[in-house]
């Protein structure tokens, strides 16, 4: 059994795509449980009302990020993580935790990455538009050593149509590829199908 945890921060729309693949038993001997940063995240409600064990490690309360992601790692360790999926989270997750999860750490991202690398999810949109750019898309891959985005697991693309705001474009990114991209990310692991070499993503048959 893989005891995986969803951390999220926000809506969870990322999130309820994961909780499609429980529901359906896509991913065998896999367990999913929430924790989130804000206890007013609408995510948690998406995950209660999957019947998800649900935790709060809320940011505001901690003096500095030093200390938040020390109480996320005794969390994650309390509940006894195998691996962690990273699902419209913030703050960053510290690195402590990354590198004591080196290779178990799976996120995803709005935009092909490297490209606008640094930017938060809802920006990535609005500057591919700005930057006159035809094609983006989404990433997934495993975090690196501060917790940022690492070796790449995969990509799809995404065309930006003429007429696109940032709002559409964030939504068909979101649906067309993210959407697909970290359920199969996740999955891809738990199969065992995953490892890094060199840096680089091998998929193994």
């Amino acid at each position: 059994m893989i005891k995986a945890a969803a951390l999220v921060s926000e809506g969870g729309a990322k999130l309820q795509a994961l909780i499609d693949c429980v529901y359906f038993n896509e991913i065998p001997d896999f367990e999913l449980t929430v924790i989130s940063s804000d206890p007013n995240a609408y995510a948690l409600t998406r995950a209660k009302n999957a019947g998800l064990a649900c935790y709060v490690v809320e940011e505001a309360i901690f003096p500095n990020g030093a200390s938040f992601a020390l109480a996320l790692l005794n969390k994650l360790r309390d509940l006894d993580i195998d691996l962690i999926i990273l699902s419209d989270f913030f703050p960053a997750i510290g690195e402590g935790t990354a590198r004591l999860y080196s290779g178990r750490v799976i996120g995803a991202r709005p935009a092909l990455i490297p490209a606008f690398e640094g930017l938060r999810d809802g920006a990535v949109c609005a500057a591919a538009i700005e930057r006159g750019i035809k094609i983006t898309g989404a990433t997934s891959y495993y975090a690196n050593d501060s917790g940022g985005p690492g070796p790449i697991i995969a990509q799809k693309t995404v065309d930006v149509l003429p007429d696109d705001t940032p709002g559409s474009l964030r939504r068909r990114v979101m649906e067309e590829a993210e959407w697909r991209l970290l359920p199969e990310a996740v999955k891809l692991h738990c199969q065992g199908k995953l490892t890094i070499e060199n840096g680089r993503v091998m998929i193994n048959p």
